[in-house]
């Protein structure tokens, strides 16, 4: 067996984990090895890195997966549908599955693996229900992301005092809906701007923008361009969220780790003298990251809508 240490990439040491809980025999034939989301959580890994170790088992014919179970142990069918305890296990959910919590249990996929692992037989596995259930409370994929977006948006309410003046109000709108994406990276996968969705609690977010810009003598078209230009810079970096901290889990490296390991490429690139406006700036201390872009970004609009209420 290879060495296992530090060095070895974070889902090699996964799969020497779950390889040895398998011949050990704590996860005997038929057993469900842990999900995606159970490694994510265990491991503090990225989707990818636990997908990418559940794939090495799978190579190696150790599990296998199981539609509207999961991954399990080679070696064992498991019950059938209808028959022994794990059947009448599966029946007791089904039974009394709410919208809630078929829409928590995406949201808890979501949160921990991204979009990408989210289906509705995932989430049925979850939950630990036949995948048809599901449909008894979500039509499809379109209305639980609708449903998903709107309780984000719901566990994070407007405040109910309102700060005095039209700047101050549209930074904490800015501030909170940054928040939410922090919250729920996936998030802004699913917000559109020019097919918004039909969320309550989000559509709560621009009736405030449009009330804080109110009565300053903007015409409706000018409202609705800030109003939307606001959203769409809090959305559009929050884009890179859920990306960084995957590349980050994969690698072991921060941002600034990252730039230190690129030296040698980025000396090449530079060497040519074709790039010097930017050979001089890396030359300089900048700090440039994701909250960075965010603050400056959004400072600078509300100049701009500053501008254009002094007008």
């Amino acid at each position: 067996m290879a060495q296992i240490d530090e060095s070895t990439p974070p889902y090699l040491r996964i799969v020497a984990e779950l390889r040895r809980r398998i011949t050990a025999g704590e996860l005997g034939p038929g057993d469900r090895v842990p999900s995606t989301r159970q490694i994510v959580r265990e491991w503090g890994v990225a989707m990818a890195t636990a997908s990418r170790a559940l794939t090495v088992l799978r190579q190696e014919s150790l599990v296998r997966a199981v539609p509207g179970v999961g991954m399990v142990v080679t070696g064992a069918e498991p019950p059938p549908p209808g028959r022994g305890a794990r059947a009448s296990v599966r029946r007791g959910p089904a039974q009394g599955l709410t919208r809630d919590q078929v829409v928590r249990a995406a949201m808890e996929i979501a949160d921990a693996e991204g979009l990408a692992a989210l289906s509705m037989r995932r989430i049925a596995t979850e939950l630990d229900a036949p995948t048809m259930s599901l449909y008894r409370q979500i039509r499809g994929k379109e209305q639980l992301l609708l449903l998903m977006a709107d309780a984000a948006f719901a566990a994070h309410r407007l405040p109910q005092t309102i700060p005095p003046g039209w700047r101050a109000q549209l930074e904490l709108l800015c501030r909170l809906q940054w928040s939410i994406y922090q919250r729920h990276p996936w998030l802004a996968q699913v917000i559109s701007l020019t097919r918004p969705l039909m969320a309550p609690h989000a559509v709560a977010h621009t009736e405030w923008a449009l009330h804080a810009l109110a009565g300053h003598g903007l015409d409706p078209n000018t409202q609705l361009h800030l109003v939307a230009a606001l959203a769409n810079h809090v959305r559009g970096t929050a884009v890179n969220l859920e990306r960084e901290a995957e590349a980050q889990q994969d690698t072991g490296l921060t941002d600034d780790e990252w730039m230190t390991a690129q030296a040698d490429v980025l000396s090449g690139l530079f060497a040519a003298g074709e790039f010097p406006h930017l050979a001089r700036l890396t030359r300089t201390a900048v700090d440039l990251n994701v909250e960075s872009l965010f603050e400056f970004g959004l400072q600078r609009l509300l100049d701009g809508v500053a501008a254009l209420v002094g007008r």
